[in-house]
């Protein structure tokens, strides 16, 4: 089969199409025929690399896939070759004790298509069964791959920060597939929303999508935001920018406010004042992914139209180095998405 295949960490260079071996499904595994695959700053660190931490290289990228099943493993039961699905992203050993206790992305063993194990870059992708979400009619196989790890991640980060009906949360990096996602989430639990951008565009189509108040990053956020909130604060700060935001972040908590993040885009240290932090009673939160369970209640919202992908470029496969490239200029508001039938 044709994929992508990251060697080496460095440049778009790396993202080479080669010819691998088409996988060969376990008993309980379908082989999914790959229509589409969604890019997330996970695969730019895949190819780039991470200080630290070490790939089991070489990897064929791609964390989102959908596409048709073209093969079902004899135990894989439910499914059968035509039925069109997206891929959730995570996998763990379903009898670990923490798969087993619904919390199966603490588990030791947790790993991501497209991380640890081969990805959807590919023509085929194989999966344990249990990892499928059925698509509905009306659902394009380039907006399912938009979707399961942005609104997974969205959705697990607004839980475990328990956002509430009327909680001010401030939202940063509003053209970023999470954000665009969790501002959606965020309004369907009744919160308000304050979305930060550096340009007007991307502004404007967060407003569209439902946050009431923007702010352009570019200027005194910290300001705009004291004398929106009237100096309070805001309840909930949903970040995965890190250094550049996290200082101000810590100006604009509100007293008892809870600060949650599963990314830090712009470096990894921060400086933290032990005292304000205690003295605020703030409470930080990590988040990576989430559990299985809130993957299916995030994809029944999607399937229902209650939340929509947020789709701003598709490439063909064979221009994944222009759809990186593109990703990291940060001109995309939403998912940039591969096309998986243009080799």
């Amino acid at each position: 089969m044709k994929a992508i295949v990251v060697r080496e960490h460095g440049g778009f260079d790396k993202l080479l199409c080669e010819q691998a071996e088409k996988p060969r499904i376990k008993p309980d595994e379908v082989l999914v025929a790959v229509k589409a695959s969604g890019i997330n700053h996970l695969d730019l660190w895949v190819r780039k690399g991470v200080p630290g931490h070490k790939f089991p290289l070489p990897m064929i990228p791609g964390t989102d896939v959908a596409g048709e099943i073209a093969e079902v493993g004899s135990l894989a039961t439910g499914f059968k070759v035509g039925d069109r699905v997206a891929v959730m992203p995570g996998f763990a050993d379903p009898l670990s004790e923490q798969a087993l206790s619904g919390q199966d992305n603490i588990a030791r063993d947790y790993g991501i298509f497209g991380e640890t194990r081969n990805g959807g870059c590919a023509e085929f992708l194989d999966a344990p069964a249990r990892n499928l979400m059925r698509m509905p009619a009306n659902m394009s196989f380039t907006d399912a791959a938009a979707c399961p790890l942005a609104f997974l991640t969205a959705w697990t980060m607004l839980k475990k920060s328990d956002v509430k009906a009327g909680d001010l949360v401030l939202m940063h990096a509003a053209g970023s597939g999470v954000t665009s996602a969790g501002i959606q989430l965020a309004k369907l639990i009744g919160a308000n929303v304050i979305a930060t951008a550096g340009s007007d565009d991307k502004l404007e189509k967060a407003r569209k999508l439902g946050a009431d108040y923007i702010i352009n990053y570019r200027g005194d956020w910290v300001e705009d935001v004291k004398k929106l909130t009237q100096r309070a604060g805001v309840d909930v700060i949903f970040d995965h920018v890190g250094p550049d935001t996290f200082d101000g972040d810590m100006k604009v908590i509100k007293w008892g406010g809870r600060y949650v993040t599963c990314g830090s885009t712009s470096g990894g240290e921060v400086k933290l004042n032990m005292r304000a932090l205690f003295f605020k009673r703030i409470s930080l939160i990590g988040s990576t992914m989430g559990p299985k369970a809130d993957q299916i209640e995030v994809w029944k919202l999607l399937c229902s139209g209650k939340v929509k992908p947020v789709v701003d470029r598709v490439f063909a496969m064979r221009d994944i180095r222009a759809a990186h490239e593109y990703v990291e200029s940060r001109k995309a508001f939403g998912k940039v998405v591969l096309d998986a039938t243009q080799w």
